[in-house]
């Protein structure tokens, strides 16, 4: 394993494995996410990446191997208990709420977070009351975070595709977490939208909050990144700062193509 960055591990996954029927998708995967980071996960389609994001984040049981979050094992927690612990992610293919505002959706995460159960809620006891809004400020203040405050009360379907994605990120910071994981946040975006989200990553991790990211688009990878971790027919090939991973023979064969195309 390559040298660790500084700080210390948040995120340790040790010998990790899937398997689905005779597949085995992910193949003794080990690597360590340290706290304050940004990692990438990359390789070809199918290399078992978001095979191990969502066993990271409770949606599938490992087979084999362990996931450590801040010291403490999460394999085999359910989903609402990870992001409890302080694990989010958004998704490959977006999911929002897309018959309700960017608000509602923000405001979906910050549910996570909210102690009052549904008789506090009926009641509409102050302390209910006073949670409630202060949600609301914490959902106002991640739209603003993201750049979508005007945007605020626009129903999530009618954003452009890159203002959806960055409505998903809010919606994970407003579960104020330690470590946020994106599973191609750059998909469909344009260069301008691109560039957007480089910014907005580097102010994510400015904010203290670790990332771990699968991304295609490899300028935004070398840019953002200072670790990666790549994977090949769901085993990790290489790993290390991106101007070492670019240079490995095993990664310009299996992902990256000829040195001077990346």
């Amino acid at each position: 394993m390559s040298a660790s960055l500084a700080g210390t591990p948040l995120l340790e996954l040790r010998d990790l494995t899937k398997r689905f029927g005779g597949l085995v998708a992910v193949n003794g995967v080990s690597f360590t996410v340290m706290d304050s980071s940004v990692v990438g996960l990359i390789g070809p389609n199918g290399a078992g990446k978001t095979t191990v994001f969502n066993l990271i984040t409770g949606n599938y049981r490992p087979d084999r191997g362990y996931i450590h979050f801040a010291g403490q094992p999460v394999q085999g927690l359910p989903t609402h208990r990870i992001i409890m612990r302080g694990i989010a992610r958004t998704f490959q293919n977006i999911r929002l709420f897309q018959q309700l505002s960017a608000l509602e959706n923000v405001l979906a995460g910050c549910h996570y977070r909210m102690r009052g159960g549904i008789l506090s809620a009926l009641l509409g006891l102050p302390a209910q009351r006073r949670e409630e809004q202060q949600a609301l400020e914490r959902a106002l203040q991640a739209l603003e975070f993201v750049g979508l405050r005007q945007q605020a009360l626009a129903l999530a379907r009618n954003l452009s595709y890159g203002d959806q994605r960055r409505l998903e990120i809010a919606r994970a910071l407003a579960t104020e977490p330690r470590l946020l994981i994106l599973d191609e946040p750059a998909g469909g975006m344009n260069e301008q939208e691109t560039e957007a989200l480089i910014g907005l990553i580097g102010r994510i991790r400015a904010r203290g909050i670790t990332i771990l990211l699968i991304e295609h688009d490899m300028r935004l990878v070398m840019r953002a990144c200072e670790q990666l971790v790549v994977l090949e027919y769901g085993g990790k090939i290489a790993e290390g700062p991106p101007e070492q991973v670019r240079r490995d023979p095993r990664v310009i064969e299996a992902y990256l193509g000829a040195e001077d195309e990346v």
